[in-house]
């Protein structure tokens, strides 16, 4: 299950979301988003865990958790939308 984590502290790692979630089971990869301009945190990620009993658990315990001074909203991800993007110039 592919699980959204935000407003995550700016200090937030990725090793730091891993280890948050890895207490309630096996993680597949997390990562925190960062903005490719600035290489600094955008405050949300994207856990995986195999397991959706696991992850389920993990969702119910830290949604509203303190990790590194700031309240977690964590919920499962919705599906990516197709299309998008953007970001073409105009003239």
């Amino acid at each position: 299950m592919n699980i959204y984590t935000g407003n995550l502290a700016y200090s937030v790692s990725d090793a730091d979301l891993r280890d948050a979630f890895e207490a309630y089971g096996k993680v597949s990869s997390a990562t925190v988003i960062m903005d490719r301009a600035t290489g600094q945190s955008k405050g949300f990620g994207f856990v995986e865990m195999a397991n959706n009993s696991e992850a389920d658990t993990a969702i119910k315990a830290l949604n509203g958790r303190d990790l590194n001074g700031r309240s977690m909203k964590v919920n499962q991800a919705e599906p990516r939308k197709e299309g998008g993007g953007g970001g073409g110039r105009r003239f």
